[in-house]
Formats: structure tokens, sequence, C-alpha cells
């Protein structure tokens, strides 16, 4: 069994954990989780009262049989045409939601595209890149990380496509 480092011991991610070890800023935000919501990003955006256009979810889909992963705004969904053209694929399908869990080690609704089991090629909305700064989960429900759009795609080496809609 691996150690847990000082941070996760004390409540931290694995994503707040990689956001530390990187030296990257971020502000963590938590909030109330409801059970009964029936959208993680949507009451996250209400709950942090942040515009839904800069609270991104994370989506797993499977384009061409490779596990990647989607960074949309809440207010919006995922064009699996357009993510599979963003890394040279011909067809996407959203992934079974127990493989999406098994590989990124996060649960439905608390996956992060920072600090993934197993790191995955990530595409990023452009949307992203018109706000200073976004939010994206931090790796349980409940708790949101902000940083700018840059960072994440940095940390995460993600590609910027325009890969959801309104």
């Amino acid at each position: 069994m691996a150690k847990k480092s000082k941070k996760q011991q004390s409540g931290g991610t694995p994503a707040t954990v990689a956001l530390t070890a990187a030296g990257t800023p971020y502000t963590l935000h938590a909030y109330e989780h409801d059970p009964a919501s029936p959208s993680y990003g949507e009451e996250a955006a209400e709950a942090l009262g942040v515009s839904p256009d800069r609270v991104f979810k994370t989506l797993v889909a499977e384009v061409d049989g490779e596990l990647t992963v989607a960074v949309v705004p809440v207010a919006g969904s995922l064009d699996l045409k357009a993510l599979a053209a963003a890394v040279g694929g011909k067809r996407a399908s959203m992934a079974d939601p127990a493989a999406a869990e098994r590989t990124t080690g996060y649960v439905r609704g608390g996956i992060s595209p920072l600090g993934q089991r197993k790191r995955l090629r990530t595409v990023v909305d452009a949307s992203a890149e018109a706000h200073a700064t976004v939010c994206v989960s931090a790796g349980r429900r409940g708790l949101e990380v902000e940083l700018s759009p840059a960072d994440l795609a940095a940390l995460t080496s993600a590609v910027l496509a325009p890969i959801g809609r309104s």
C-alpha cells in the first residue's frame, strides 16, 4: 500500500497534491454537496456564486477505443464529434462510468482533470480562455479548485479546442 503524503492525510485530494507539487497557484472552494442534486456542476456554480460559464465539468469519453478527458462548461454539453476531431480521432462516445472511475481514481461527480491515477489525454473547451480563472472539481463532490485556464492546460497537457456546445 502506498504511503499518503501529509497533504492527503490532512484531507487533500490527488488534485490538490498535484497542484501543490507543481507550485501552481489555486484557490480551493468547499460547499455542502446535496446528493439529490441532478447536476453536480450546476450545483457547484450555484453554491459558489460563480457563473456556470466559469465552472467546468470533467467528462470521460472513449475516442477510437482510448479514454479521453473532456473539460467543458457546466452550462453546456460535450460535442462528441468535436472531441474526436480535437484528438485526431474518428468516433467518440461517453465512457463506461465504472471504467472512468477506475482509471481516474475518482468517483462520478468528483472526477478532476488533475491528479488522475492514470494520465489521460485531455481536451479543455476553448471557451476557458475567455476567463481569468475557471473552476474544476478538486477530486470529490463538494470541492472545487479555481485556477487559470493556462495552468489547467499546462498541468494536464491539454489541447484547447471548441468541444462544448450551449
